[in-house]
């Protein structure tokens, strides 16, 4: 008991530290899987190309994002690029501008190529004959795609869309290391400041927990919602 006493007196002392980084957390884990959806299915395109250099070139693209530690790809793009000459400029209204940019550049770029592999299979589960029939009817293969296989593929690759999100939300731990303001690099403030590690960290990990299990629902709220309609 005495243990949640220290917990709770820390959450209330602190709650502004707390939910600064639970806002931070959930505009990089958005505009992360928002930017990596629609690159991802570009990058699906491309995979299931007819144009080998095209194929070749997304396939080379996904192997090495997925096959690289993310810390990694967020530290060549905070700190390599700008050894090349490519820098991320501030903007003086949005403050740590760079950072954000950064981590979510890098964020998206990791997503890209999770979500291109899921949108990809998704496709590939709809039916060959709806796009033949299709064609028969004399629709174009962009018209083919857009409007009778992907509207179908979604109902498959929602869930993996959904645990994309969740996966961000947790991955997203990861940009306090260039001084982003996040939970985790809020909680480390916390510490610094009380001495006090394992409580803090289990209020960090409480919250996690409850941005995951909200994002969770709501996936599964929106997959029962298509699955009704199509009844």
């Amino acid at each position: 008991m005495a243990f949640l006493a220290r917990m709770w007196t820390l959450f209330t002392r602190y709650n502004s530290f707390f939910s600064e980084g639970i806002k931070n957390t959930l505009i990089i884990a958005f505009f992360s899987v928002v930017l990596g959806t629609i690159f991802g299915t570009l990058m699906a395109m491309l995979r299931m190309s007819k144009v080998k250099p095209l194929r070749y070139l997304a396939t080379a693209y996904i192997e090495f994002i997925r096959g690289t530690p993310l810390m990694v790809q967020l530290m060549f793009i905070f700190y390599g690029l700008p050894m090349t000459g490519i820098k991320i400029p501030d903007i003086s209204w949005i403050p740590n501008f760079s950072r954000f940019a950064a981590g979510i550049v890098a964020m998206s770029m990791n997503s890209c190529a999770y979500v291109a592999e899921i949108i990809r299979s998704g496709i590939q589960a709809v039916d060959h004959g709806q796009t033949e029939a299709a064609r028969s009817l004399g629709f174009r293969q962009s018209q083919t795609m857009t409007m009778v296989v992907l509207p179908q593929a979604i109902k498959n690759i929602l869930p993996a869309l959904g645990n994309e999100f969740v996966t961000v939300i947790k991955e997203s731990s990861i940009v306090s290391v260039i001084g982003i303001a996040d939970l985790m690099f809020r909680s480390k403030d916390v510490i610094a400041v009380t001495y006090i590690s394992l409580e803090t960290l289990a209020i960090a990990a409480i919250l996690y927990f409850v941005m995951t299990f909200i994002s969770g629902r709501f996936v599964s709220l929106m997959e029962r919602k298509m699955s009704n309609g199509t009844k």
